[in-house]
């Protein structure tokens, strides 16, 4: 054998294959999204729509005043806009969002942007240009990040897309260059964080959790402690700049979450149930964090783990379609089904089965990106599988939630911050990160050259180069025929099970009152399954037969390469079109999604400055109403845990009080006969927007205020919990005494008030005391909580000027400290380019060149 010594290529060699692949990746999201690019249309997002109904206030206000509102009445009856819409001019890092994205459209730049980080993750490893793009394709086209986008969940999309920029941060700072290793996870960590999305943030720092422990026990082994502790003080600095940039947003959103459903409850006692549904949390298991049934009621079944390389086992999505020769098509044809409607029909089939309530379509990684894995969990470095494998089996155990309860009950209970978020089928994307990567690893190591050049520590030691001899063509053709033989066994095993299953979901029994078809459903469910599984196993021998040519020196590895890569973007790409397709584009821009119907006509004729409206259709699940009115409910995932006490315990048992204090003018209900299907009732008991009250009801605890208001006549009476706001006075005459809001914004309220005597005023907004400022007549004034959720004040005889103005100092100071870091950050960032351009060109090693 002999070793080359090469020397750096020209600059414009060396460039060339990267311009290469961004044109590629963006030919794919381009290709991908062509209804959006080429057709003028917009991807139906539900989320999406519902996201534009809260913020609409809040986008309002940033247009016509150039600044932020940062609270908003349209959802809830007010909250803050930091988790809905708010802009934090002190965070620079939009700016290179924009340069990551090539400013393109939404979603086209999601697909794009984890294309490129996907690539720049492998590129970091010291992975060549094909083998990268292959890598990339991979990470991109997971079906997650298709599906997800279907829904709108569009941070969360971002969110993932910048993961791999922290994990190739990560790996070259620990394995390779710790400077620039720190630059690119200061980055990648920056933009991860601007995404906001901390559910994904968590798992990510699960994933680097684990790579540090792996990597502190081999330091250990090896006496190299001292060495490995300054890369990761390095790493801290790099992670505490990234956290900088975007202090402003996470400072502003700790705040919130003390007092939002993520936080503690002070309630002990159960919220009542509706008949037949389990009982609520009790105070065992009522604390810091969501209710444990609430977060795992989106767990994926343990079976359904098989759909990370069989996708339709399940049957797919909740809502699929079928063709009219299925089974289920031609037995409504028979039951008389008119040929029009049958379409509509076969196009919404409840075709999952399995244990979530409902799903967009399931997490699949690739049938040959499954089988590069195992492959290198025979071929990859220790260190390296260990830390893939591990963390892909934690994501799969953590997204079966309460299909096992043994080990996720402990993890939810105790460890820290787990029980902050929901849906924990979504910790499958630590998965959809490990599994891809260690798969490319595997790949670049059966693909290197068989000659050695001069050594040089620029690559993963995944990679590392060895002369590839006949003994080792042997021992790589053996591991390659193990991880054939696990993958496609899987598959067959899964095929056998699968001759067992009834194919019966909960929703079948719905569907038999209904006289729908049921076995020819069962019949579809069981073809998708069976076709689904001989698909996977396509894909398993003709990637595996690729590589199996290349080890007998019948393929070069570029050609090699690029097989498995179109192998594998011609696997994911099929199952991706099944969840998100040209049927999900739509002509609507958001003004047409969001059209007054007749009833929000007729309310919007009122010009009162405040008021509000109930409509009864799903109200807490629904933001339409927020586009056009100021809603008792609305659509967030982290609404005010008061507010959210308040619905379950006094608005779901329809106390009327409760709806007259928080201002309900109008309420939107069912009716066949009005426009639309609905109409308005005007509610004649709405206490306004303030009003003078004659008695102080003394409580002690949270339990006892929230429920006093039951039975509780609101426009006479209020209740305050005394041992939070001790108070003297408790009787009140109210004669004569008069209040009314005299100008309204979103951030800040002014009334005017005439006291005849001293007197104690209950206003319909909502109580958050980290930022709202009361001034009577512009001196600073107190105000306490009243009737569980409700602002109060005492207020002195004659007649006075009541303003509330919402000024929080966590935006004011995360803000300036985001405008700091961000100047930090750029500052690192340049001096990190000047120091990659003054480092001497290291050489590549054990590689063949895959692009020319």
């Amino acid at each position: 054998m002999t070793t080359v010594s090469s020397g750096p290529a020209p600059l414009w060699q060396r460039v060339l294959p990267h311009l290469l692949a961004v044109l590629f990746f963006l030919v794919l999201a381009a290709v991908y999204f062509s209804p959006i690019l080429f057709d003028g249309k917009t991807l139906a997002q539900h989320d999406i729509v519902q996201f534009n109904g809260g913020a609409h206030e809040a986008a309002q206000y940033r247009e016509v005043m150039g600044k932020e509102a940062l609270w908003t009445n349209s959802m809830f009856s007010g909250m803050p806009t930091y988790l809905i819409s708010t802009h934090f001019p002190g965070d620079l890092s939009g700016y290179l969002h924009k340069i990551f994205t090539l400013n393109l459209p939404a979603v086209v730049a999601n697909l794009f942007l984890a294309l490129l980080c996907g690539y720049l993750l492998f590129v970091a490893l010291g992975v060549r240009p094909l083998l990268a793009v292959v890598g990339a394709v991979a990470l991109g086209f997971t079906s997650y990040n298709l599906i997800i986008l279907s829904a709108g969940h569009n941070t969360k999309s971002l969110a993932l897309a910048y993961a791999p920029l922290v994990l190739a941060g990560l790996l070259v700072a620990l394995r390779r260059n710790m400077w620039l290793g720190a630059a690119l996870f200061a980055l990648g960590l920056t933009m991860n964080l601007r995404s906001n999305h901390l559910q994904i943030t968590y798992y990510l720092l699960l994933m680097v959790l684990i790579f540090g422990v792996i990597e502190l026990v081999a330091a250990v082994r090896e006496n190299r402690l001292p060495a490995l502790l300054s890369r990761v003080a390095v790493l801290a600095l790099a992670a505490g700049l990234a956290v900088g940039v975007s202090f402003g947003r996470l400072y502003t959103t700790l705040e919130y979450g003390k007092y939002s459903i993520r936080g503690r409850s002070e309630l002990t006692t159960p919220a009542p149930t509706a008949p037949g549904q389990p009982a609520a949390a009790t105070e065992e298991n009522v604390g810091s964090g969501l209710d444990r049934d609430y977060a795992f009621q989106w767990s994926y079944g343990v079976g359904e783990t098989i759909t990370l390389l069989v996708p339709n086992y399940y049957g797919g999505a909740s809502q699929g379609a079928l063709s009219e020769n299925s089974a289920t098509g031609q037995a409504l044809a028979q039951l008389g089904v008119p040929p029009a409607q049958l379409q509509d029909v076969l196009r919404q089939l409840p075709l999952y089965w399995g244990d979530q309530p409902i799903t967009s379509g399931p997490v699949y990684l690739g049938a040959g990106v499954l089988l590069l894995f195992v492959l290198g969990l025979f071929v990859a470095d220790r260190r390296t599988r260990w830390w893939l494998l591990t963390a892909t089996l934690l994501s799969i155990v953590l997204a079966w939630g309460k299909n096992f309860e043994t080990f996720n009950n402990l993890i939810f209970d105790y460890f820290p911050g787990y029980n902050k978020f929901r849906s924990v089928s979504m910790a499958l994307v630590i998965a959809q990160l490990a599994v891809p990567l260690l798969a490319i690893l595997a790949l670049a190591r059966v693909l290197r050259p068989q000659t050695v050049v001069a050594a040089a520590p620029n690559t993963h030691p995944a990679l590392a180069a060895v002369p590839v001899a006949a003994p080792e063509t042997a021992i790589l053709k053996r591991n390659l025929l193990y991880a054939v033989g696990i993958t496609a066994g899987l598959c067959l095993l899964a095929y056998l099970v699968g001759l067992g299953a009834d194919f019966a979901s909960p929703i079948d029994s719905a569907l038999q009152q209904q006289g729908f078809p049921l076995d020819a459903i069962r019949q579809d469910r069981a073809s998708l399954m069976h076709k689904d599984v001989f698909r996977s196993l396509l894909f398993i021998l003709l990637t595996g037969a690729v590589l199996w040519f290349y080890l007998q020196r019948k393929l070069t590895a570029t050609l090699a390469a690029a097989l498995v890569g179109v192998l594998t973007l011609v696997d994911l790409w099929g199952v991706d079109k099944r969840y998100l397709n040209d049927d999900n584009f739509q002509r609507e821009t958001v003004a047409q999604q969001f059209v007054p119907t007749a009833a929000d006509q007729q309310i919007l004729q009122d010009k009162g400055l405040s008021y509000r409206v109930y409509n009864t259709a799903n109200p807490f699940n629904e933001a339409n109403t927020s586009y056009f009115h100021k809603s008792i409910g609305g659509y967030h995932g982290a609404k005010l845990r008061r507010y959210q006490d308040l619905i379950e315990r006094q608005l779901a048992q329809g106390n009327p009080g409760v709806l007259n204090m928080l201002n309900t003018r109008y309420v939107i209900v069912p009716s066949q006969q009005a426009q639309g299907g609905v109409q308005v009732q005007r509610n004649p008991g709405a206490l306004g927007n303030a009003w003078f009250i004659s008695e102080i009801q003394k409580v002690q605890t949270p339990d006892e205020e929230i429920k006093a208001l039951t039975g509780l006549n609101p426009a006479t009476a209020a209740v305050v919990d005394a041992a939070k706001f001790p108070l003297s006075k408790t009787n009140y005459i109210t004669v004569g005494s008069t209040i009314s809001l005299a100008e309204y914004s979103p951030d800040k309220l002014v009334y005017k008030a005439n006291a005849v005597q001293d007197g104690f005023v209950v206003f319909s907004e909502i109580y958050y005391k980290d930022g709202w400022n009361a001034f009577i007549d512009g001196k600073p004034a107190p105000y306490v909580r009243a009737n569980y959720v409700l602002r109060a004040m005492p207020v002195p005889a004659g007649q006075h000027t009541i303003e509330f103005r919402f000024e929080p100092t966590s935006y004011s100071v995360g803000n300036t400290v985001s405008l700091v870091a961000s100047i930090l950050l750029i500052l690192a960032l340049l001096g990190t380019v000047v120091y990659a351009l003054r480092r001497r060109p290291e050489t590549v090693v054990g590689q063949e060149q895959l692009v020319a």
